[in-house]
């Protein structure tokens, strides 16, 4: 097992200042797991840590993408693995954060082959409404229609792109995920080998932490935090934002913040959607790392910071002493 630990959970919780003072204690270096914060730009929309907590321990893939770039899952997967190679060639430990599940699922049970986007499949499925997107992926697919955002146009589309050009559920990526998993946590030999053929060097059997707060202290920690980003000038970051890419478009905020430059909404609708919004990515989060993962969940709600850090200190150091054994 190479040394990398977890701490994972939904937004605003606070992950960013812990894993820099775990980072500081442990002498490691943090690996940042979020979809966005590895863009350039936008600092403020996307919370990206202040530089008086990078400079607790060197950060890595944050500001580090072109926000022009399409990301997923898979690049994420290769950048963060050849990332974790050059920390471990210095014989430092590695501590990944982040709250983008699908990119921990990456690193930690690896992603089978699947295809890649046919352009002209795309544009016949963007044609559709939410509905006729939801109806025929009830029929292809109806675990995956279960298990989603059935507002989230993306997921729809690319759930139906795989069942279409694979002739195969999308949902059985899920299956092949836990089977990866399981074998990697349960032992070395074939049957690893066989799991983890499409998806090397995942980190299965790792160990971590999920952190989450009380659903009223975490709204309001939300809360507070988008009313900070208005106050410290996320309108005037956005206006400076030029082109950009599909992926980096759905960060949360950004449509609102546009809506309200072009005189749609007045700035008291824009705060109290963006807040709605991130709550509810928030939710989302916490149900996804709560299926996906077998980290041992913290409530921070219940510890000081110090407290917290010095729980997840113990544990963290834990378990990198055992995978040098």
């Amino acid at each position: 097992m190479t040394r990398v630990f977890f701490v994972v959970g939904p937004t605003a919780t606070g992950k960013s200042e812990l894993a820099a003072d775990l980072a500081h204690d442990v002498d490691a270096e943090i690996v940042n797991a979020d979809a966005f914060q590895i863009y350039r730009g936008l600092d403020l929309l996307t919370a990206k840590p202040d530089q008086a907590t990078r400079a607790k321990a060197p950060h890595h893939l944050i500001g580090t993408m072109s926000i022009r770039e399409e990301m997923n899952a898979e690049k994420f997967r290769r950048l963060a693995l050849a990332t974790l190679d050059e920390i471990h060639s210095r014989k430092k430990v590695a501590i990944v954060v982040g709250g983008s599940g699908l990119y921990i699922k990456a690193l930690t049970h690896g992603l089978s082959d699947l295809p890649q986007a046919d352009p002209s499949l795309r544009t016949q499925l963007n044609r559709l409404t939410l509905d006729q997107l939801r109806a025929r992926l009830v029929d292809l697919d109806p675990k995956t229609m279960d298990k989603i955002d059935i507002k989230n146009r993306r997921r729809l589309v690319r759930a139906l792109e795989i069942c279409l050009m694979t002739g195969r559920p999308a949902s059985a990526q899920r299956t092949k995920w836990k089977a990866v998993g399981a074998a990697v946590a349960s032992g070395t030999g074939k049957r690893v080998q066989d799991a983890t053929r499409s998806a090397p060097k995942a980190f299965g059997a790792s160990t971590g932490v999920l952190v989450f707060r009380d659903r009223d202290e975490l709204y309001q920690r939300i809360n507070q935090r988008v009313k900070a980003m208005f106050q410290n000038g996320v309108i005037e970051e956005v206006r400076a934002t030029g082109a950009m890419s599909e992926t980096a478009s759905k960060m949360i905020g950004l449509r609102e913040i546009r809506e309200l430059l072009d005189g749609k909404m007045s700035i008291l609708q824009c705060v109290a959607q963006i807040q709605q919004a991130s709550r509810r990515y928030a939710k989302r989060q916490l149900t996804w790392f709560r299926r996906q993962t077998n980290f041992e969940p913290l409530n921070l709600s219940l510890l000081s910071h110090n407290e917290a850090v010095k729980w997840i200190s113990q544990r963290a150091s834990r378990s990198l002493a055992q995978a040098n054994d």
